[in-house]
């Protein structure tokens, strides 16, 4: 059984205390450079749950102990908590967002993470329980898409790709609801990304995160009306770290397990195209 500590969205605040009064990491802290780690510690990941927690628990089941890593995951629920985790040292590393979205927190929270490697692609998908295709859905409709800046860009783009909207030319995935040119009569509602599914009911269609629709008991691959294209796509889910953190060795030893030959077998077996591999070393 893998150690998790599962995080809610409603603890939010109390944890956002913690992290104020508990902050580490600085200069005179030996064991937040690289090379003062103290790899006898396990290294501590926040993870959302599903598949991010799931393929590190596989890893710490199946992986780390032969490789001599001691991991440990904790689980959250939201998209802020295990960036601003990491930034503080409440915990090593963090598995759960793609590198736009990383780019983007860091510009807005004056963060200073970087990536050590890519690991898989979750692709974004359209689903509905109101209507059976792209054709069905017409003027008057509701569709709801996620809220935070790089996955609502992201989730237009799929909007536009399938012409159920018109972007103005060249907004790429920094698209807002105000460049949408022709809404083709749609109507849209804004939500926080791990909302989004528990709105299906209520609207005609939605855009939903690839993890977030797993969760809910959907399969991507058979269920979405449209899914993202997984080649040359940016969004590949990657392992985030402390700026200076990177060649932490046991920060190494993990990137390395996640990007073996029986990870990619467990998430093909797993999510049979629900989550793709996409291993790649971070951008340098």
């Amino acid at each position: 059984m893998r150690t998790s500590i599962k995080i809610t969205a409603a603890a939010a605040a109390t944890t956002a205390l913690a992290l104020g009064l508990t902050a580490c990491g600085t200069d005179s802290d030996p064991s937040s450079k690289s090379g003062g780690a103290d790899t006898s510690k396990a290294l501590v990941v926040a993870a959302s749950p599903t598949p991010h927690a799931d393929i590190l628990g596989f890893v710490k089941k199946n992986l780390a102990d032969k490789a001599g890593l001691k991991l440990e995951v904790k689980e959250f629920t939201d998209y802020v908590l295990p960036n601003t985790a990491t930034e503080t040292g409440q915990v090593d590393a963090n598995f759960f967002q793609h590198q736009p979205y990383l780019d983007d927190f860091n510009k807005k929270n004056d963060t200073h993470l970087v990536s050590v490697g890519t690991v898989h692609l979750e692709p974004l998908g359209l689903y509905s329980k109101k209507v059976k295709g792209l054709d069905s859905i017409k003027a008057g409709q509701t569709i709801a898409v996620p809220n935070d800046t790089t996955n609502e860009g992201r989730a237009l783009q799929l909007l536009a790709e399938n012409g159920l909207i018109t972007l103005k030319a060249g907004v790429g995935t920094s698209a807002k609801l105000s460049d949408i040119t022709d809404k083709k009569g749609l109507e849209f509602k804004e939500l926080e990304a791990a909302t989004v599914p528990r709105a299906l009911n209520d609207v005609d269609a939605a855009v939903i995160n690839g993890n977030y629709a797993i969760e809910a008991e959907l399969k991507p691959s058979k269920d979405a009306l449209v899914l993202e294209k997984a080649d040359g796509n940016p969004y590949a889910n990657i392992v985030a770290v402390k700026k200076g953190d990177e060649k932490d060795p046991r920060v190494q030893k993990l990137v390395k397990l996640l990007h073996s030959d029986e990870v990619k077998k467990f998430i093909e077996d797993t999510y049979q195209g629900s989550v793709v591999p996409a291993f790649g070393d971070a951008k340098s």
